[in-house]
């Protein structure tokens, strides 16, 4: 028997991927169930029964993967991980810790480039120090000017625009109505005599005849009718659509309803 033994190491597994493979086999369960259980990709559950941990991300992922394949098969998770450690050892070993930093050796000096460069911040980094320090800003904002002539730019006065004057009309002088669209009108004096009767298409013109006594329009559409006063323009006759009877003087003009 003993003889036996020695021939099929298998018999008595040394590593804890042989352990965790024949509890499986010994179960009749497939890698495929057990990564169906833990939910661990197929391939490291190979690598852990071969043995193979450098495929692992981190020592971490390993013991956690042996202990959940462990669980699933029924073994102590506990010891699976002690045996587990012992075999990590080997293959996530401690990289080198760099050599001391000697002084003496010219390989190691900084290049002359990064001291330039660290030189030319620092200055940069003084000069703004100094600015900001200068400028008040740590200290609060500068006190008001003395001045008493002196205003910030939105308490200056400015003097508002002045209003526009109303359309000065002449005390006298010549007449003219002049049409802006197609109206009819008709002009008489004081005594109704008629002067003028027409309809009138837009950009035609009358002018009242100096010297008339009590010249007065009547129209239905005052609107279309502008007037002017020794060529200074003094609007429009008046609103529209309704009848109107006006003085056609300065003075009447100066006092109609204009609806503007």
């Amino acid at each position: 028997m003993d003889g036996e033994a020695a021939e099929n190491p298998s018999l008595f597994p040394t590593s804890v991927g042989e352990k965790l493979r024949d509890a499986r086999i010994s179960q009749g369960l497939e890698l495929a169930d057990i990564a169906a259980r833990t939910r661990i990709p197929q391939r490291h559950l190979e690598a852990i029964e071969e043995g193979d941990y450098s495929t692992m991300p981190s020592p971490t992922y390993a013991l956690g993967f042996a202990k959940a394949y462990a669980r699933a098969v029924g073994a102590d998770e506990v010891a699976i991980a002690r045996s587990l450690r012992g075999e990590l050892g080997s293959v996530y070993d401690r990289e080198p810790s760099p050599p001391p930093y000697e002084m003496t050796d010219p390989t190691r000096t900084p290049p002359s480039g990064l001291v330039i460069g660290g030189v030319v911040i620092a200055l940069l980094l003084a000069v703004a120090a100094v600015v900001v320090y200068s400028s008040g800003i740590l200290h609060g904002s500068a006190p008001p000017s003395s001045d008493p002539m002196t205003l910030p730019e939105d308490e200056i006065a400015v003097p508002a625009a002045p209003a526009p004057s109303p359309t000065a009309i002449p005390t006298g002088g010549q007449v003219t109505l002049t049409a802006t669209d197609k109206v009819w009108l008709r002009v008489t004096d004081a005594d109704g005599n008629r002067l003028f009767e027409k309809e009138m298409a837009a950009g035609e013109s009358y002018d009242v005849p100096p010297g008339t006594n009590g010249p007065q329009v009547r129209t239905g559409r005052a609107d279309q009718l502008r007037v002017t006063i020794n060529g200074s323009d003094a609007g429009l006759l008046g609103p529209g659509n309704q009848n109107v009877e006006i003085g056609l003087t300065p003075e009447a003009l100066r006092n109609r309803d204009t609806g503007q």
